[in-house]
């Protein structure tokens, strides 16, 4: 058996220390709470050390504690900390304790489903990792900045350990060489703002007995904690994360149940394979495989669901192939429909409040449908349809959007004349809505700037042409320079 290096001293030294630093000034604290084993641990320790004071010493200042969660949360945990944050809350009021939770969401703009089907991101990856700082650095921060607007300062009091991977360790030591006191660093990403890491010495051993020794003072039972952790394979949590340094939720079993960075997600595989109550969430697993579909080098293959320009229309070539850009208009609606598609056998076949899960927001249709229409030119509309078809309910927001005079009868016309081919369908897609849009206009600078854009994005005929035309160019360009200078001097 694995010797414990925890014992009453060294939580009694803790605590003190805790009380010390919340005394010596008016800074407020921000304590990050994740659900998982070592946020829930760092919560306790504050908790039980502001409630040794006397009420008027611990209210001094206000504790607050968040959670980000990013619309893709696992649904199991999603619930868990919602369920913790009421119970916070209420114990919150009782104990008269200045700590006050709150829930953080990304902007619409910047959701993980408005980002992968409104615009057509591709599916996250090591090398394109566009989700963290849209899921969870902006709302963290947004919330921290506003605080330190409010205080000046800010003490944020995190789960983070040094033992949790060589990664963070190494990350630690490096901002643990530049502190001024025990327990307190720097953060690098935040001015006016230090990271407190109470329990960055402890080992996962020291994590569990603490918490199996220490009951939750909120109400929440530690035990059920262990089993939700016992159903998966890993024991990682995913932090608060503030900044890029902070290692990908990946591996994590407490990360969005749509991760694609890593290969295979053997956290969730476990929890249904484990647990039969957790079957439910087998179509999540399956359509969170489809959109990280591997090949055979185990990265994730999705070439062909990709246009082969980029997001503004220009080409970039890699060893003579041309670097893929958004997901096609055809993927993303079939991804909707997926989507939409999932949550409702979700819905049909599962107990309990698994049966009123929400993967994607009405505000989240509503950006997705608004990009299609007035940023992509996709003005045959199929959203509202597509939502009618998956739910079997009408579309509440038909009147969001200005209607256009083009009918879907029309826009099937259209893609019977382009032929199959989906650039020219696109040029003449866009044409025609910035023509509908500009009647009423009396500024004609714009709209040539506009047109000539389109021009410009659709100039190719196919990505084979694309790619020959950017070779020739290559080449002159190469012949000029030598016919320029011969000697190759300047």
């Amino acid at each position: 058996m694995t010797q414990l290096s925890l014992t009453k001293g060294v939580v009694q030294e803790i605590t003190e220390f805790i009380q010390r630093l919340f005394l010596e000034d008016e800074v407020p604290w921000v304590v990050g709470y994740s659900g998982g084993k070592d946020s829930t641990a760092t919560l306790q320790l504050v908790w039980y050390a502001l409630a040794s004071l006397s009420a008027d010493q611990r209210n001094r200042k206000t504790v607050y504690v968040i959670s980000t969660d990013t619309l893709v949360e696992q649904p199991v945990v999603a619930r868990w900390v919602s369920e913790a944050h009421d119970l916070i809350r209420r114990a919150s009021v009782e104990q008269d304790m200045p700590i006050v939770p709150h829930r953080l969401t990304p902007k619409t703009k910047d959701t993980y489903w408005v980002n992968l089907l409104g615009r057509g991101y591709p599916a996250p990856r090591q090398t394109f990792r566009w989700c963290t700082s849209r899921l969870k650095i902006a709302p963290s921060n947004s919330f921290i900045l506003n605080v330190l607007k409010s205080h000046g300062e800010a003490v944020l009091v995190l789960g983070i350990r040094k033992a949790e991977s060589s990664r963070r360790s190494a990350i630690m030591s490096r901002h643990e060489s530049r502190r001024t006191r025990d327990y307190l660093s720097p953060n690098a990403s935040l001015p006016n703002s230090q990271v407190f890491s109470p329990i960055e010495s402890w080992s996962n051993d020291d994590v569990w007995l603490y918490l199996m020794q220490y009951q939750n003072p909120w109400g929440r039972s530690n035990k059920a904690l262990m089993q939700m952790y016992r159903g998966a394979s890993l024991d990682n949590d995913c932090p608060i994360i503030l900044d890029t340094t902070t290692p990908s939720c990946g591996s994590s079993r407490f990360g969005c149940w749509v991760c694609t960075l890593v290969s295979v997600d053997r956290s969730m595989e476990a929890m249904i394979q484990n647990d039969g109550e957790k079957v439910w969430m087998t179509p999540l697993l399956d359509l969170r495989n489809e959109i990280g579909v591997l090949g055979s080098d185990g990265a994730i293959d999705d070439r062909d669901r990709r246009d082969y320009r980029r997001m503004d229309g220009s080409l970039k070539l890699k060893a003579d192939q041309a670097i893929h850009g958004p997901y096609t208009k055809r993927w993303r609606e079939y991804l909707l429909r997926r989507l939409l598609g999932t949550q409702e056998e979700i819905r049909r076949l599962s107990p309990g409040p698994a049966g009123d899960i929400v993967l994607i927001t009405p505000e989240e249709l509503r950006e997705i449908r608004r990009i299609w229409v007035q940023e992509k030119h996709e003005f045959d509309d199929t959203l509202p349809g597509l939502y009618e078809e998956m739910t079997g309910c009408p579309y509440p927001f038909k009147d969001d959007l200005q209607p256009h005079s083009f009918s879907r009868s029309e826009w099937e016309l259209l893609e019977e004349l382009c032929e199959g081919d989906h650039v020219r369908l696109d040029m003449l897609a866009s044409m025609i809505d910035l023509a509908q849009k500009s009647r009423e206009s009396i500024v004609r600078k714009p709209i040539k700037q506009e047109l000539e854009g389109i021009i410009r994005r659709c100039f190719y005929e196919s990505e084979e042409d694309a790619v020959a035309f950017h070779r020739h160019r290559s080449h002159l360009r190469g012949s000029l320079l030598i016919q320029e200078d011969p000697d190759g001097q300047a």
